[in-house]
C-alpha cells in the first residue's frame, strides 16, 4: 500500500526539530538543570495545547511556549530574568534538526512534503529558515489557521485542503505518539517515529508503522 502514497506531512517539533536542544541555553542560565528545564517546560507545553482546546481559550504557540516556560522555571525555582527568557524562547527558532533529518528529506524529494505543526507562523518560519530545511517543503502549516491545536481533526484537514489529495493517499509522520494516534483516527498513514522506545498509546488509531527515526523512513513510503 505505500506506494498510494502521494504526499508526506511531517509534525515539526521531536520529528524533524529536537526540542531538547534548548537545554544548551537553560545549562548556560542553570547550570546542571537545563535538562530538567527542557524536559518540564516540553511537558508543560504539550498539556497547555491539549487544556486550551478543551477549553475553548486558544492563544498560539508562541504565548503556549511563554507560559510554559514561566511555569517551569517557577517550578524549579529559577530566578528567570527578563533577559534570559528572551534568549530561551529565541532558543527555540534556532531548535536542531536530528542528524538524520536532511538526507531523510533529500530521498523523499518525489512526493510532496508539508509541515503540519501546533507551531504559531513566525515561530517555524524562523525553524524552517534557519535549519536550512526550507528548500523541501512546498507548505508551512500551523494550527493557528484553525484556532485549536492537535489532535483536532481540522488540523489534520489542513493538510488535505493544503495538498488537495485524498488523506487516506497521505503519509503523516510524527515522533508524538499521541499525534500519531490522532492522525491515524483522522484518516492519514500515521508512521511514528518512536525516538524514545515508547509503548504504543492507548487512543483510538495506530500507526501503521513504528520505527526509531528518519533514516528509514524513505524506502517505506516510497517502496
Amino acid at each position: 500500500m505505500t506506494n498510494t502514497i502521494q504526499a508526506v506531512a511531517f509534525d515539526a517539533y521531536g520529528t524533524l526539530f529536537d526540542v531538547h536542544s534548548v537545554a544548551e541555553t537553560g545549562e548556560r542560565f542553570f547550570p546542571g538543570r537545563g535538562q530538567a528545564l527542557s524536559q518540564l517546560w516540553r511537558t508543560k507545553q504539550l498539556e497547555y495545547t491539549w487544556l486550551r482546546s478543551l477549553m475553548g481559550r486558544y492563544e498560539n504557540f508562541s504565548v503556549v511556549t511563554q507560559d510554559s516556560l514561566a511555569y517551569a522555571c517557577e517550578a524549579l525555582q529559577f530566578d528567570c530574568s527578563p533577559e534570559q527568557a528572551a534568549e530561551l524562547m529565541n532558543a527555540y527558532r534556532h531548535l536542531k534538526p536530528f542528524p538524520e533529518v536532511a538526507s531523510a528529506l533529500a530521498a523523499l524529494s518525489g512526493r510532496r512534503l508539508v509541515i503540519l505543526s501546533n507551531g504559531a507562523p513566525e515561530m517555524l518560519a524562523a525553524v524552517v529558515a534557519t535549519s536550512g530545511l526550507q528548500k523541501h517543503f512546498a507548505a508551512v502549516l500551523s494550527v493557528d489557521a484553525v484556532g485549536v491545536f492537535k489532535p483536532d481533526p481540522r488540523v489534520y484537514q489542513l493538510a488535505v485542503d493544503s495538498l488537495g489529495v485524498a488523506k487516506q493517499a497521505i503519509a503523516f509522520i510524527s515522533s508524538n505518539g499521541w499525534d500519531a494516534a490522532g492522525a491515524a483516527a483522522f484518516g492519514f498513514r500515521a508512521y511514528w517515529i518512536n525516538r524514545a522506545g515508547a509503548p504504543v498509546e492507548r487512543l483510538p488509531g495506530k500507526p501503521v508503522v513504528v520505527i526509531r527515526d528518519l533514516a528509514g523512513l524513505p524506502a517505506l513510503v516510497c517502496g
